[in-house]
Parts: C-alpha cells; structure tokens; sequence
C-alpha cells in the first residue's frame, strides 16, 4: 500500500532579524545546526541578507539591509520575529498562482519571481488570517 501524498508541505518559516551575525549562531545553537552548514544568499531586489539553516524544514533567517522596505518596515512595525510560513508547490508555480487567484485569494505577486530559495510568489495576509504565505516551486 502506498502512501498518499500530501496535498501540501511546510518548506521553510521565514523570521526577521535584527542582525544575522547574531542570529546565526543562536539559531545553529538551538537546532543543533553546525556554522559551516548554514547556506547564504541575498536577494538583491528586496535588499535583505538571508542565511537558510535546513533541516526536515528550512528556518529562513532574513535581515533587512535597507530603511523603507517590506522587511524593515515589518521589524521596525513588529520587532524580530516570524515573518511568514512558505509551502513548496509543484511546477509550474504559475499554475498554483492562477489557481490560488481564481479562488479569490488577494495576491502581492501577479506572476512568480525571484526568491532566496527559487521561484516563489506571495498570497496577501489580509487573504489568510493575518498570516504572510509564499509559495516556492519544489
């Protein structure tokens, strides 16, 4: 018997920080993730700095570099904290985008773009409880 595949998969929480030279070394203490492993990219566009500690669920650690952006404007709103959930989407992720508008879901992005971690697009939060949700192409 096989098992069923599940109709959706956590891929990584997203958390703002104030520093990742501060953050990382937390974050690898708490999980039990060596320094050496943490992957790091930079997403120009947005202006952040992002480190990806992975384990069964990437832990996104995002720091803002620039004053006015989503980010910064979200950390200095809210403080440090989790910023938004991400669930992996088979491709094309435009299909998941279309589908998702279609069912009348309020989207940030109209097409999939660029992201830390590949494709990826934003559903609203006033769309999902207050809760910022991207979706990456796996």
């Amino acid at each position: 018997m096989q098992a069923a595949v599940p109709p959706f998969m956590l891929h990584h929480v997203g958390i703002v920080v104030d520093s990742l030279s501060a953050a990382v070394p937390l974050y690898c203490r708490l999980l039990g993730v060596a320094p050496e492993d943490v992957e790091y990219a930079g997403v120009p566009a947005e202006q952040v700095r992002v480190a990806l500690l992975k384990g069964n669920v990437v832990v996104e650690l995002l720091e803002p570099l620039a004053e006015g952006t989503g980010l910064a404007k979200f950390r200095e709103q809210r403080g440090p904290g989790i910023h938004h959930l991400c669930f992996a989407a088979p491709p094309p992720l435009q299909a998941k985008l279309d589908a998702l508008k279609a069912a009348g879901f309020r989207l940030l992005d109209e097409q999939p773009r660029s992201g830390a971690d590949g494709c990826v697009f934003f559903v609203h939060p006033k769309s999902c409880s207050g809760v910022l949700v991207e979706f990456v192409e796996c």
